[in-house]
């Protein structure tokens, strides 16, 4: 037998199963298609590397078995995630959004890291080297691709999903591991920026802004999230956007995205203010209201929409046209007309079925010795680190699982 464990893609799960495993004196082979390894390490987070948040549970991720997350996340936490990367010599800063990124402010400092602990642990790790086939037989795995084959006890898919195709993610890995028999669950982008056909919002490109984006699904609301908001030539961005995209993308039946652009007020607050401001400064204009909470440009469009003008007074505003002023701040219902897809996808909702996975150790239980490790799950986090998060505790399970296997054997 070649090696202990063959590890297919050396992304951020990748890696970090294989250092686990090698730790523990396994024979790791890791493979990589792509020239380079690492690829969403070194632009996530524009170019920063995300590595992980504060505060993480299994609420900041979506799954149809979100136990088993909590289950993984909890095995190896953000604090160890902390003292992971500390032991390798990255230091960490907290930001005021709760995300950990390295002082360098730079994803290499994180890759480079993770290659030096790769090479002193002795993993052997081989790139342009894309698998196309595995196979088992009563000896093991059998890895092959153009002009390779590879024979190992066990053999773990860490691919990716179909996020960014263009950093190897292409749906190799759901193909390898429907080929021993695993279902999956519909996938879809997530973390994506969302188009819309109104040339007006589209006119507003670059302006960013804290909003709170809420989901309604036949009239009932279901998902809500506060973040900054950023306003682009094809139509909105920023992490309450891309937060909300999967959510959107996946609904069925009546969808409908409406904005809020006043910040901490809602709709009665927002009317209890006005009728204050109408008794205390009549003579306040709506456009120089609006500019306290949004940029003129936005405020601008909200009155139009509203059908209102800029130079209107508090003491001129009836109680319908203050109405309409309140729906078209604190509901205004965006015109979205899709995603921009997998190309701009941070990450990518659904995955290998949990159905059929050990969720102790992510082991096939319809093939022993085939394991799965982060995105290729069904799995997804939000924006903050969550993704990396669960790269490295699925990771972490993993390698742990595959030293405890040999162990006993």
């Amino acid at each position: 037998m070649d090696y202990d464990v063959i590890i297919v893609g050396a992304g951020a799960a990748g890696l970090m199963t294989a250092i686990i495993a090698a730790q523990g004196g396994l024979r790791v082979l890791l493979l990589e298609g792509q020239k380079k390894v690492g690829a969403k390490i070194l632009m996530s987070g524009g170019t920063r590397c995300n590595v992980t948040n504060k505060a993480v549970s299994e609420k900041d991720y979506n799954s149809q078995q979100i136990i088993y997350v909590r289950n993984i996340l909890r095995s190896f936490s953000n604090e160890r995630v902390l003292q992971f990367f500390k032991d390798l010599g990255v230091e960490l800063t907290l930001e005021p959004t709760g995300k950990y990124f390295p002082v360098t402010n730079s994803g290499k400092t994180v890759l480079d890291a993770l290659l030096r602990q790769i090479k002193a642990t002795g993993v052997t790790l081989l790139t342009e080297h894309k698998v196309r086939a595995v196979t088992k037989d009563q000896k093991g795995f059998i890895v092959k691709g153009d002009n390779f084959q590879f024979n190992a006890k066990n053999i773990v898919l860490t691919t990716g999903g179909l996020s960014y195709p263009t950093t190897g993610s292409d749906g190799t890995g759901y193909r390898l591991a429907q080929s021993f028999g695993h279902a999956m669950i519909e996938t879809s982008p997530a973390l994506t920026p969302l188009m819309t056909q109104d040339n007006d919002f589209k006119s507003l490109s670059g302006i960013t802004m804290e909003v709170l984006l809420t989901l309604f699904i036949n009239d009932k609301k279901q998902h809500s999230f506060r973040d900054s908001f950023l306003f682009t030539h094809v139509g909105f961005s920023g992490p309450s956007a891309l937060d909300i995209s999967r959510h959107w993308l996946r609904a069925e039946g009546k969808k409908q995205l409406t904005a809020n652009f006043m910040g901490a007020y809602d709709e009665n607050s927002l009317l209890t203010h006005l009728r204050h401001l109408q008794q205390e400064s009549p003579h306040k204009t709506l456009k120089s209201f609006l500019v306290e909470f949004m940029p003129e440009r936005l405020a601008l469009l909200i009155l139009k929409k509203s059908k209102l003008q800029g130079e209107l007074t508090m003491d001129q505003l009836d109680r319908e046209s203050r109405q309409r002023l309140i729906d078209k701040c604190v509901h205004y219902p965006l015109d979205v007309t899709g995603v921009l897809g997998y190309s701009k996808a941070e990450v990518t909702a659904g995955g290998i079925d949990w159905a059929q996975i050990n969720p102790k150790t992510l082991e096939s239980k319809l093939t022993p010795g085939l394991f799965f490790a982060g995105e290729i799950m069904d799995v997804d986090g939000r924006i903050g680190g969550f993704n990396f998060q669960w790269a490295w505790a699925s990771g972490y399970t993993v390698g742990q699982a595959l030293i405890k296997d040999r162990r006993s054997t």
